[in-house]
């Protein structure tokens, strides 16, 4: 639990990059929110909104959040020396500490891309082309996209698109 894959797209294309979301021990661990990864502010922003959503939401969502406030919440995105920036990875901070809370594990075959707004609407995000070739050619079965990328399925080859269950959400 804690780990969800995202998509991202990089100076040579479309990348298939994780997410590993801990809790720091009550007595030992630092409280408040650590971000590591060489993250941007754009999505350091990202993180601080999927907490501040799950913090909010938790109840609704059946996620047991009242122990956050007495723990620190890290946030790790591996490959640590590539800089990464953008809000596109909302969607998957949000799962992976959704996944964290809940103890329940992200299918592996399974890649989001997607701003999330603090009320949980997931926004539109650029690169859906290349997000999808990526996970097609990292093995990924499922992709999960904001519902107003949809248009931009038209851009992706039919023959990958065949071969990918799409989500728009």
């Amino acid at each position: 639990p804690g780990v969800a894959t995202g998509l991202a797209v990089t100076g040579a294309g479309g990348d298939v990059l994780f997410v590993e979301a801990s809790l720091a021990d009550p007595e030992t661990g630092a409280a408040g929110l650590t971000l590591t990864g060489q993250l941007g502010d754009v999505m350091k922003e990202s993180a601080q909104i999927a907490l501040s959503f799950l913090r909010s939401h938790g109840a609704e969502l059946e996620l047991p959040v009242t122990g956050l406030k007495d723990r620190g919440v890290h946030i790790h995105f591996p490959a640590g020396a590539v800089p990464k920036d953008g809000p596109s990875a909302g969607i998957t901070m949000t799962t992976a500490l959704a996944s964290l809370l809940s103890g329940r594990l992200v299918r592996t075959d399974v890649a989001m891309t997607g701003e999330v707004s603090l009320t949980g609407r997931v926004l539109p995000i650029g690169g859906v082309k290349q997000k999808l070739l990526a996970a097609h050619r990292a093995g990924i079965t499922t992709v999960v996209i904001p519902k107003r990328n949809e248009a931009d399925l038209d851009d992706v080859p039919v023959e990958i698109l065949e071969k990918l269950e799409v989500h728009p959400v």
